[in-house]
C-alpha cells in the first residue's frame, strides 16, 4: 500500500520490488534493486526516509523517520544492507553493507557503521554508535559506544539514565508523569501528521540510472508502475529476449 502523507508521495525505483502487503508512507525513497517484503512498514513522519540501492527489508520490519518542531530524526539505510524480519529502526543512520538481524532495534540518533552486523534481538540505543565492521551479539546492547551483554543489567540501567530518552526523543523531562505526557503529545503529533493521509493508487518510480553501452539496444517502452504491480526489470529483459528469438525464427 502506497500512502501520500503531508503532500509527499513515496518514490520507488522501477527496478525495486515492493510486496503488495508492504506499507510505504510519505517522504520515502527506495533506490534501485531493492526488495521490500510482505508486511514491512516504511513511514516518514516529518523527516525523510531513504533506502539505498540493493537493500532488502524483510517481513514485518518497521522503519520510521520522525521529525517535529524541536527535533529531526531522518532514517537512512545504506547500500546493500539487509534488515531482518521484525526488526525496528527509527530515526537512525545505517551504513552500507550492514546486516540487521531479526528482532534487532536501532533507536533515534544512533549510527551503525559500514559492514557492521547486529545479531538477533540486539539493541542500539539513542545517540549510540556501532563502529565500522563491529558485531553486536545476540541480545547485545550498545549505549553510547559501550557494549553490554544481557547479564549487565545494573550497568545498563545506570547507562540508560544518563541517556535521558524521554527528553531527547519526545522533549519531555523525565519524571513519574513522563509516560502520560509522552502519550498525549505523541498522539496529537500522529493525528496531525496522518490526518489527511490517503492511498494514492500509484507509485512514482525514480528515473533509471543510465548504463554506458558500446552497442546500445533500441530504447524499451516506458513501464508505468502501479500499486501492487511493481515491475521486475529482469523479467522484462527475459521476455524481450524470448520475443527476439521468436522473431528471428519467423524471418528464417
Amino acid at each position: 500500500m502506497i500512502v501520500e502523507s503531508k503532500g509527499k508521495n513515496p518514490r520507488i525505483h522501477q527496478s525495486a520490488v515492493v510486496a503488495s502487503t508492504a506499507t510505504i508512507v510519505g517522504d520515502v525513497e527506495i533506490d534501485e534493486g531493492c526488495a521490500i517484503m510482505h508486511g514491512a512498514v516504511l513511514v516518514a513522519e516529518g523527516a525523510p526516509l531513504r533506502i539505498g540501492p540493493n537493500c532488502v527489508v524483510m517481513e514485518q520490519a518497521v522503519l520510521r523517520a520522525s521529525g517535529g518542531a524541536v527535533s529531526q530524526f531522518p532514517l537512512t539505510l545504506g547500500e546493500a544492507s539487509l534488515v531482518g524480519p521484525g526488526a525496528y529502526l527509527v530515526g537512525c543512520q545505517i551504513g552500507p553493507g550492514c546486516f540487521i538481524a531479526s528482532g534487532a532495534k536501532v533507536f533515534n540518533g544512533a549510527r551503525v557503521g559500514a559492514g557492521s552486523s547486529l545479531a538477533v534481538n540486539a539493541l542500539v540505543h539513542i545517540k549510540s554508535e556501532v563502529g565500522e565492521g563491529e558485531r553486536v551479539p545476540i541480545g547485545g546492547v550498545v549505549i553510547g559506544t559501550e557494549h553490554f551483554t544481557p547479564a549487565d543489567g545494573a550497568r545498563i540501567g545506570r547507562a540508560l539514565e544518563a541517556m535521558n530518552f524521554s527528553e531527547y526523543v519526545f522533549n519531555v523531562a523525565p519524571g513519574p508523569d513522563a509516560g502520560a505526557e509522552i502519550a498525549a503529545l505523541y498522539s496529537a503529533f500522529l493525528r496531525s501528521s496522518h490526518a489527511e493521509d490517503h492511498v494514492t493508487g500509484t507509485l512514482q518510480p525514480t528515473a533509471a540510472k543510465p548504463v554506458p553501452a558500446k552497442n546500445p539496444a533500441p530504447a524499451e517502452p516506458a513501464v508505468k508502475a502501479d500499486v501492487g504491480k511493481v515491475y521486475d526489470v529482469t523479467f522484462y529483459e527475459l521476455e524481450e529476449m524470448q520475443r527476439r528469438r521468436e522473431t528471428g525464427k519467423k524471418k528464417r
